[in-house]
């Protein structure tokens, strides 16, 4: 028992406290949580990529028919999804919330290739019918592929929300209900590290798939449903994985009081009834501490959603067929798993040297920074034009090398990949961070309506701001509006800044005034020690 205590109380110091700060005795812990963040990333990654891949190249539809299934499909299905999470929550416990919230999205991906895509051509519209609609109300242009292609923006609605639904919400409201923020401060970046790696393995894989049909010169029709057979089988199998670890991790370290202990974290002190679904509304609004929470994360999802909506127009121009198109977004996940993985192990150093506001601030500056010079170059494209010439007119007619198109995709990759790295190493665990002095009422509903209803509505109202835009605009490309989504993207960071400072000054109060409980000193559970 004597090491043991030696070791809980010994500091990382060398090489140890970069790369691995995790005491041996919590490896039990640590290492299934790492293992569900990779499954849940590496699904996250082949449906981020394959949504896009499908829905852009739809017949009728681009990269400016995103926003309007974020804006009106995702959110709806967001509201939709959170009421019914709010009404398992009062019916299941935690690990039954967990199968029954993740089990309907792995079913429907799974079965998706073999039982719906096969019959596309007759139960969506076709290329004509959609054209003919398009020509007659123009001002819903890219509204009408979204229905007439309906499997394909069903498959992107969902796949947008496993993100939030299983990462952002399940993954976080676990971890947050079982680790003190002493240990978090370790923990978070290094799941984020272990995770990461799913971003390394499923770049690599969309890419290996993408070039491996592209050579067997079927019809783009076959091609789409191979890349589907391929994809959705390793979503199936990273799926099971990441539930058998989680009933593993419930049966043989949840029963561990130096790994989990409900009084040391406050859940068994005063259990209050749960709320009905209108008393849960009110208890949200009715916290200023989640409404700051909820700032940082629209910020993010609007921010990132107008870069974007015009770089994925931009990837289409130079990479039109789903199999091309896919292949680039392989590559994003690639380089953005790379990115991650360093970042991941400086982010978890700096989460323990430098205050909260510190490490939440580097984000916005990060992707503010990225995201204007990505902007910078698209509007310099935008000057060689002839007034009122699309970008493919002039490349075809020799206007425009085709070269400066490509050069735009790949400096957006790389900015969207970097941004992506430091939100996963830096806001995700801070945001998450923030959520563990709260009670265990804001933890779960809180939680439910920030990440769900603020994640979604955050990439919503950025829809909502290219909505708009191409309404106003009829007729207009995403990448001809860069004059205006370039000012709103900087006001939307500046508003994300002041929340970090309001959000800081409540979160260090809170932690201030609650003892840091330690629920893994197996010097005071001497059973358990011995």
């Amino acid at each position: 028992m004597g090491s043991l205590s030696q070791e809980l109380n010994q500091e990382f110091s060398g090489i140890r406290k970069l790369l691995w700060p995790i005491h041996s005795y919590e490896i039990k812990k640590f290492l299934p949580m790492g293992i569900m963040m990779f499954c849940i990333l590496f699904i996250y990654t082949l449906l981020r990529d394959t949504k896009d891949a499908m829905l852009v190249n739809a017949p009728g539809a681009g990269a400016e028919s995103l926003a309007f299934a974020k804006g009106i499909g995702v959110t709806a299905s967001a509201v939709i999804f959170m009421i019914l999470y709010t009404k398992a929550a009062n019916i299941f416990n935690r690990i039954g919330l967990f199968y029954v919230t993740a089990l309907p999205f792995l079913i429907f991906f799974g079965l998706y290739p073999y039982c719906i895509y096969p019959f596309v051509e007759s139960i969506h519209m076709n290329v004509a019918t959609i054209e003919e609609y398009q020509a007659l109300y123009p001002n819903i242009k890219w509204i009408i592929p979204l229905v007439g292609n309906w499997t394909y923006t069903l498959f992107y609605i969902l796949a947008e929300l496993w993100g939030s639904a299983i990462l952002s919400l399940l993954f976080w409201q676990f971890a947050n209900s079982i680790t003190p923020v002493k240990e978090a401060r370790r923990f978070y970046g290094m799941f984020g590290f272990v995770g990461n790696f799913g971003l390394l393995l499923s770049g690599p894989a969309i890419i290996l798939v993408s070039d491996s049909i592209h050579s067997m010169g079927l019809s783009r029709g076959e091609s789409t449903g191979l890349m589907l057979q391929y994809l959705m089988t390793l979503v199936t199998f990273a799926g099971v994985i990441l539930l058998c670890t989680f009933y593993w991790f419930n049966r043989y370290v949840m029963t561990d009081k130096r790994y989990y202990d409900p009084e040391a974290m406050g859940e068994t002190k005063k259990k209050k009834a749960k709320l009905s679904m209108g008393e849960s509304f009110k208890y949200i609004l009715q916290s200023p501490y989640l409404g700051l929470i909820a700032m940082l994360i629209l910020a993010y999802g609007v921010s990132i959603n107008l870069f974007e909506g015009v770089w994925k127009g931009q990837i289409k121009i130079a990479y039109p067929t789903e199999v091309e198109y896919n292949r680039v977004m392989g590559g994003l996940s690639t380089v953005t798993g790379g990115i991650s993985v360093i970042l991941m192990l400086i982010g978890s150093n700096l989460l323990r040297t430098f205050s909260w506001r510190t490490c939440a601030m580097i984000t916005p500056a990060v992707l503010i920074t990225g995201i204007l010079i990505f902007f910078g170059v698209i509007y310099y494209n935008n000057t060689l034009l002839p007034d009122g010439m699309k970008i493919v007119d002039a490349i075809k007619q020799g206007v425009i090398n085709k070269e400066l198109i490509i050069f735009a995709v790949g400096l957006g990759l790389f900015v969207n990949a970097f941004g992506k790295a430091v939100k996963y190493s830096l806001f995700d665990p801070t945001k998450e961070m923030a959520y563990i002095p709260l009670d265990p009422e804001l933890k779960v509903k809180g939680k439910a309506a920030v990440d769900v209803i603020g994640g979604r509505g955050g990439k919503s109202a950025g829809s909502y701001v290219q909505m708009g835009l191409l309404t106003l605009f009829s007729g207009s490309a995403l990448y001809q509006l860069v004059p205006i989504i370039a000012p709103i993207a900087i006001g939307i960071v500046c508003l994300w800044i002041f929340s970090i400072f309001g959000l800081s000054k409540r979160f260090r109060a809170l932690t201030d005034k609650q003892p840091e409980p330690d629920t893994a000193a197996p010097a005071k559970q001497p059973t358990y020690a011995s």
